[in-house]
């Protein structure tokens, strides 16, 4: 039996394979539209897309409005989880078995509530709790404030949560918030999830590393 209260997925690389397609679509379509200088996709995964532009702007200097920016997101989002993503094998089934064991589950993802929405109705999946970037009124991954923000909704201590995390950026969150991490490699650029506390790299490891852990 599971010995924490509550399981947090990060959805992008976690839940649905889209780590892949933001990186090549940022790195070959969006980046070269907004600045003069080549910047490699690691750096900003895991990172809310609104903070992804004040990020670039701080370091490499944008040739876009932000809000041109954002509109660029919103319709690459569009293609890429309404058409390309698909989910984890297995998924549904990880869920109702860690329910079964009165394990709590959420959705924690910088993403924005709309791009959620549509992952949520096209896999037709339901948690505890979802949380969005935008309910937090703090910064996003790598900061721990959108883990905090999730333990809380489900009434846990985020010391009795275990987060999936697939980036540099999302495992130092969790860390930070107090949460036990699983790193999930998940065929994307091989990022360093040294920091989290198991690593894991196939979805039958993901089941295996949360239902035996001490």
């Amino acid at each position: 039996m599971p010995t924490f209260d509550a399981v947090l997925f990060d959805m992008d690389g976690v839940i649905v394979d889209s780590e892949d397609y933001w990186v090549d679509i940022e790195e070959q379509t969006i980046f070269p539209q907004v600045l003069e200088t080549t910047v490699s996709a690691d750096e900003i995964t895991g990172m809310n897309y609104r903070e992804i532009y004040d990020y670039l702007d701080e370091h490499y200097e944008t040739t876009v409005e932000k809000s041109e920016f954002v509109d660029i997101y919103d319709e690459a989002a569009e293609d890429v989880y309404g058409e390309h993503a698909a989910l984890m094998d297995g998924f549904q089934d990880i869920v109702a078995d860690l329910r079964a064991d009165g394990v709590d589950v959420a959705l924690v993802s910088s993403a924005p509530h709309a791009w959620i929405d549509v992952v949520l109705e096209r896999f037709d999946l339901d948690f505890d709790a979802v949380v969005s970037a935008e309910d937090v009124d703090a910064p996003g991954k790598p900061g721990p404030a959108i883990y905090e923000h999730a333990a809380e909704r489900l009434g846990h201590r985020p010391s009795a949560c275990v987060a999936v995390e697939d980036s540099e950026n999302g495992v130092e969150a969790a860390v930070r918030a107090g949460a036990d991490c699983v790193g999930y490699r998940n065929g994307a650029k091989k990022l360093d999830l040294s920091a989290a506390d198991a690593v894991v790299s196939t979805p039958e490891a993901l089941r295996e590393q949360l239902f035996t852990r001490p």
